[in-house]
């Protein structure tokens, strides 16, 4: 007899094979949980810290434009989801097909622009509707704003509460407004800075202010302080480094290097990194 052959769409293969890959990693972590000494010994606590730095490696990736490595980190990343998902499944906490469901579950309710007939026109308002829904899934929540983490670098920290406020309509009605407000902050900031009697958690205050402000009117043009911070970061380490290169070249030392000859190296080396 002979058997037809049967076309299998490449998106079901695709599929198949993604399953396949996700089953075999599962298999693999199960193992090294049960057999591995290291592995046998971890807890949530004991590892913990290690999601923020493998999110942070991730970060890193992306913003060197380093896809390989992307790829690397992501599957560091996806490590410690699994192992944290096995972890609570050996205690009844819950299981990591609990966490694929529920999360599933989650992009489908909070998308009703694309699985519903809710009409979203643009990302403002597919985000104006998300937090509604949050707002509809814990009725008892005592604030929108308690969803924001709590170990959050500052900046986005601030601006992810900026966001949530947003979300409800507490928010500047245009970028010029918000810009007024820094003005506003740092005039105040200026005038605190030169008043000897204020404490320094005063001023400190009046700073948080300020940033508070400047990420607020960020967030309203489409920019990420926190991005924008690392970028800076990032331009002054390279500059710096410059300047301790053609110093060490010269066969001296950074600390016997006066202000003014810093400063000109810096000025050269904006040539070469900017």
């Amino acid at each position: 007899m002979k058997i037809k052959k049967i076309e299998i769409p490449l998106a079901s293969l695709a599929a198949e094979s993604s399953a396949q890959a996700y089953a075999d990693f599962i298999q693999i972590v199960r193992r090294l949980r049960k057999e591995c000494p290291w592995d046998r010994e971890q807890t949530h606590e004991s590892i913990r810290h290690l999601i923020i730095e493998e999110a942070y490696e991730a970060v890193e990736a992306i913003e060197k434009g380093d896809w390989e490595e992307l790829r690397k980190e992501l599957g560091d990343l996806f490590l410690h989801i699994v192992f944290h998902g096995i972890l609570a499944e050996e205690k009844s906490l819950f299981t990591v097909e609990g966490v694929l469901r529920g999360i599933s579950e989650k992009l489908i309710r909070r998308h009703p622009h694309v699985y519903g007939d809710l009409a979203a026109e643009d990302a403002q308002s597919v985000l104006e509707n998300w937090e509604k829904i949050k707002q509809q899934e814990n009725p008892n929540k005592k604030s929108v704003l308690s969803g924001v983490p709590a170990h959050l670098p500052g900046l986005l920290q601030a601006h992810r509460i900026q966001e949530k406020a947003a979300g409800v309509g507490f928010d500047f009605p245009n970028y010029q407004e918000a810009f007024l407000k820094i003005k506003e902050e740092l005039e105040e900031y200026e005038e605190i800075m030169s008043d000897s009697s204020v404490s320094m958690e005063d001023k400190e205050m009046e700073l948080g202010d300020l940033l508070f402000s400047i990420t607020n009117h960020a967030r309203i043009i489409g920019l990420v302080p926190e991005n924008a911070i690392r970028r800076t970061n990032k331009k002054f380490i390279d500059r710096f480094s410059y300047i301790e290169k053609k110093i060490s070249d010269q066969g001296k030392n950074i600390a016997d290097i006066s202000l003014d000859e810093m400063d000109l190296y810096w000025d050269e080396a904006k040539t070469f990194h900017d």
